[in-house]
């Protein structure tokens, strides 16, 4: 800083300055031996991937056993045994639906696949998003169920990956929607209200999964007669949409929580309803927020869908079970549920990167 006389002041004068151009970011390997300690546990890891991956590769790819897919295939290898899962693809996907008609559950899985990916397009969300849902699943209702053209098949005959696919996708869609209601009423000021939800959300927490879906299965048939009951497949979907509308309930009103009073003031100041604030001001925030936690939630909810087979219902582990018992085959159990656990990454993965995909768009990043 220089100082320049005048008239007996004096006033400082800032010397120019030159923008530095920002610092590059430090690349993955070099983040990786930045640090001895960095440097030491990057080697241990290469050293271990060194140690496991050529047996892995070898097991995997080198030794295994694809084509032609019959019991002798795998019989002559060391290697894993993908001519069984090659065989019996169509047994593990769609479990002990009627072989002749299989291609209608595969129909409904690409259709919920399709319809996933498109609805997570920015372009899709409009009102006529909701409405071709609609028509979908009752397009899924009709292919899996049968009638009006189709052979019937009851929903004791479903299996394999379209139950997974439509567990999840009702179960989810219902409970959501549910769940923002059960946050907002958990957090209202009409006494009565705010039990209910309170009794709801803390009663099916703290049971677990598992003796929910015992309830629905097994105990609700000696309470409710028989022409009213449910069938099971409905309600395994019922248990499964309350267990997921508890738990989301609860991450949305942590969101609520965050959002500073000012922004209510400011709602109210502008002559905003209660449903008007909450819908245009409030819960676009509070959601946000929450992003990481709700799509936490629901990947836990798409691997829940595995519990079913506890009732009855053949999931996709369940018809994977089913296929292993065939005598034919050495009953390779471990590249049956690696390509079981790789459908259910793909599913969790991709809806992983969705959420991340939310949490940082727009022009307020959290």
């Amino acid at each position: 800083m220089a100082i320049v006389a005048t008239h007996n002041e004096t006033l400082p004068i800032a010397k120019s300055t030159v923008e530095r151009p920002p610092m590059r970011t430090p690349g993955l390997i070099a983040k990786m031996f930045n640090t001895p300690l960095n440097a030491a546990l990057t080697l241990v890891l290469l050293a271990v991937i060194a140690w496991i991956a050529p047996g892995l590769i070898r097991w995997l790819v080198l030794d295994a056993a694809f084509l032609p897919a019959e019991p002798q295939t795998c019989q002559a290898t060391n290697g894993a045994c993908w001519s069984f899962v090659i065989a019996k693809s169509s047994q593990i996907l769609f479990g002990i639906y009627p072989p002749d008609e299989r291609w209608r559950p595969a129909i409904v899985c690409m259709l919920i696949l399709g319809l996933l990916g498109w609805s997570v397009q920015p372009k899709s969300w409009n009102a006529r998003l909701g409405l071709v849902w609609l028509i979908s699943l009752a397009a899924v209702v009709w292919l899996m169920g049968g009638g009006v053209g189709l052979t019937p098949v009851p929903t004791s005959s479903w299996g394999g990956l379209p139950v997974t696919l439509i567990l999840t996708v009702i179960a989810i869609g219902i409970a959501f929607p549910a769940a923002i209601f059960l946050a907002l009423g958990r957090r209202s000021d009409m006494p009565v209200v705010s039990v209910m939800c309170v009794l709801f959300i803390e009663t099916i927490r703290g049971l677990p999964l598992l003796s929910i879906l015992f309830v629905a299965s097994i105990m609700l048939p000696l309470f409710v007669p028989e022409a009213l009951l449910p069938d099971k497949f409905v309600r395994a979907l019922v248990a499964l949409t309350m267990f997921a509308s508890a738990y989301l309930a609860e991450v949305i009103r942590g969101g609520l929580q965050a959002i500073p009073n000012g922004q209510h003031d400011g709602a109210k100041s502008l002559g905003l309803s209660y449903w008007s604030m909450q819908r245009l001001v409030v819960l676009p925030q509070a959601i946000r927020i929450v992003i990481p936690a709700l799509a936490n939630t629901i990947i836990v909810m798409v691997k829940n869908t595995s519990l079913v087979l506890v009732v009855g219902i053949f999931d996709l582990i369940s018809s994977g079970k089913a296929a292993l018992a065939d005598p034919l085959w050495p009953s390779p159990s471990a590249e049956t549920y690696l390509f079981i656990g790789a459908i259910y990454f793909a599913l969790a993965f991709a809806f992983a990167r969705f959420a991340d995909f939310l949490e940082h768009r727009g022009p307020v990043n959290r």
